[in-house]
Protein backbone atom coordinates (compact mmCIF):
# COMPACT_ATOMS: atom_id res chain seq x y z
CA UNK A 1 0.00 0.00 0.00
CA UNK A 2 1.16 3.51 -0.88
CA UNK A 3 1.77 6.48 1.19
CA UNK A 4 1.48 9.95 0.53
CA UNK A 5 2.84 12.86 2.36
CA UNK A 6 2.83 16.33 0.32
CA UNK A 7 4.94 19.30 1.19
CA UNK A 8 5.94 22.45 0.51
CA UNK A 9 3.19 24.52 1.04
CA UNK A 10 3.20 28.30 2.63
CA UNK A 11 2.17 32.02 2.37
CA UNK A 12 3.38 34.03 -0.79
CA UNK A 13 2.40 37.30 -2.75
CA UNK A 14 0.22 36.97 -5.53
CA UNK A 15 2.97 36.56 -8.19
CA UNK A 16 4.90 34.62 -6.56
CA UNK A 17 5.92 31.07 -6.98
CA UNK A 18 5.53 27.72 -5.14
CA UNK A 19 6.77 23.99 -5.61
CA UNK A 20 4.77 21.67 -4.21
CA UNK A 21 5.94 17.38 -3.31
CA UNK A 22 4.44 14.99 -2.82
CA UNK A 23 6.66 11.85 -1.49
CA UNK A 24 5.83 8.47 -1.81
CA UNK A 25 6.31 5.09 0.59
CA UNK A 26 5.50 2.24 0.30
CA UNK A 27 5.18 1.57 -3.36
CA UNK A 28 6.07 4.31 -6.24
CA UNK A 29 4.09 5.98 -8.74
CA UNK A 30 5.25 3.37 -11.20
CA UNK A 31 2.02 2.13 -12.96
CA UNK A 32 -0.67 4.45 -11.20
CA UNK A 33 -1.72 7.73 -11.90
CA UNK A 34 -1.09 10.98 -10.00
CA UNK A 35 -3.11 13.47 -9.44
CA UNK A 36 -3.12 16.98 -7.53
CA UNK A 37 -6.27 18.53 -6.47
CA UNK A 38 -6.79 21.62 -4.07
CA UNK A 39 -9.99 22.64 -1.79
CA UNK A 40 -10.56 26.47 -1.45
CA UNK A 41 -12.83 27.28 1.76
CA UNK A 42 -16.18 26.41 1.34
CA UNK A 43 -15.69 24.96 -2.20
CA UNK A 44 -15.57 21.50 -3.54
CA UNK A 45 -12.03 19.71 -4.45
CA UNK A 46 -11.21 20.49 -7.86
CA UNK A 47 -8.88 19.09 -10.21
CA UNK A 48 -5.79 20.63 -10.73
CA UNK A 49 -3.20 18.20 -12.58
CA UNK A 50 -2.34 14.57 -13.22
CA UNK A 51 -0.13 12.10 -15.24
CA UNK A 52 -0.99 8.74 -16.02
CA UNK A 53 2.06 5.84 -16.17
CA UNK A 54 4.16 8.41 -17.70
CA UNK A 55 2.25 9.64 -20.74
CA UNK A 56 -0.32 12.70 -21.12
CA UNK A 57 -0.04 15.48 -18.40
CA UNK A 58 -3.04 16.80 -17.83
CA UNK A 59 -4.38 20.05 -16.45
CA UNK A 60 -7.16 21.95 -15.67
CA UNK A 61 -7.99 25.40 -17.61
CA UNK A 62 -7.38 27.78 -14.28
CA UNK A 63 -3.79 26.59 -13.97
CA UNK A 64 -2.54 26.05 -17.65
CA UNK A 65 0.15 27.82 -17.90
CA UNK A 66 1.16 27.96 -14.72
CA UNK A 67 1.98 25.20 -13.13
CA UNK A 68 3.70 22.55 -14.23
CA UNK A 69 3.65 18.76 -12.99
CA UNK A 70 6.09 16.52 -13.24
CA UNK A 71 7.49 12.97 -11.24
CA UNK A 72 11.16 12.32 -10.80
CA UNK A 73 12.85 9.42 -12.58
CA UNK A 74 12.43 7.26 -9.30
CA UNK A 75 8.76 7.53 -9.36
CA UNK A 76 8.78 8.50 -5.65
CA UNK A 77 8.52 12.41 -5.62
CA UNK A 78 6.05 14.04 -8.02
CA UNK A 79 6.39 18.09 -8.22
CA UNK A 80 3.98 20.59 -8.81
CA UNK A 81 5.55 24.27 -9.57
CA UNK A 82 3.68 26.99 -9.57
CA UNK A 83 4.50 30.14 -11.12
CA UNK A 84 2.06 33.19 -11.02
CA UNK A 85 0.15 32.96 -8.21
CA UNK A 86 -2.98 34.32 -7.61
CA UNK A 87 -5.53 35.00 -4.74
CA UNK A 88 -7.68 32.39 -6.08
CA UNK A 89 -5.57 29.60 -5.89
CA UNK A 90 -5.64 29.77 -2.10
CA UNK A 91 -6.62 26.23 -1.21
CA UNK A 92 -5.34 22.77 0.64
CA UNK A 93 -3.61 21.18 -2.32
CA UNK A 94 -3.84 17.08 -2.02
CA UNK A 95 -1.59 14.54 -4.04
CA UNK A 96 -3.28 11.19 -4.42
CA UNK A 97 -3.04 7.86 -6.76
CA UNK A 98 -5.10 5.52 -8.15
CA UNK A 99 -5.81 2.79 -10.99
CA UNK A 100 -7.37 5.38 -13.44
CA UNK A 101 -8.38 5.54 -16.32
CA UNK A 102 -7.83 8.11 -18.96
CA UNK A 103 -11.97 8.95 -18.99
CA UNK A 104 -11.85 9.54 -15.05
CA UNK A 105 -8.10 11.45 -14.81
CA UNK A 106 -9.81 14.66 -13.40
CA UNK A 107 -12.21 12.96 -10.78
CA UNK A 108 -11.90 12.81 -7.20
CA UNK A 109 -13.23 9.77 -6.98
CA UNK A 110 -11.56 7.97 -9.58
CA UNK A 111 -7.91 7.76 -7.02
CA UNK A 112 -8.00 5.82 -4.00
CA UNK A 113 -5.24 6.70 -1.95
CA UNK A 114 -4.73 10.75 -0.77
CA UNK A 115 -2.01 13.03 1.34
CA UNK A 116 -3.08 14.94 4.05
CA UNK A 117 -2.85 17.91 1.83
CA UNK A 118 -0.37 20.97 2.36
CA UNK A 119 -1.92 24.61 2.53
CA UNK A 120 -1.26 27.06 -0.07
CA UNK A 121 -2.40 30.78 0.77
CA UNK A 122 -1.76 33.57 -1.42
CA UNK A 123 -2.24 37.11 -0.51
CA UNK A 124 -2.89 39.86 -3.17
Amino acid sequence: QVQLVESGGGLVQAGDSLRLSCTASGRTFRNYAVGWFRRAPGKEREFVAALKNGGITYYSDSVKGRFTFSIDSAKITSYLQMNSLKPEDTAVYYCAVGNVITSQIRRSEAYHTWGQGTQVTVSS
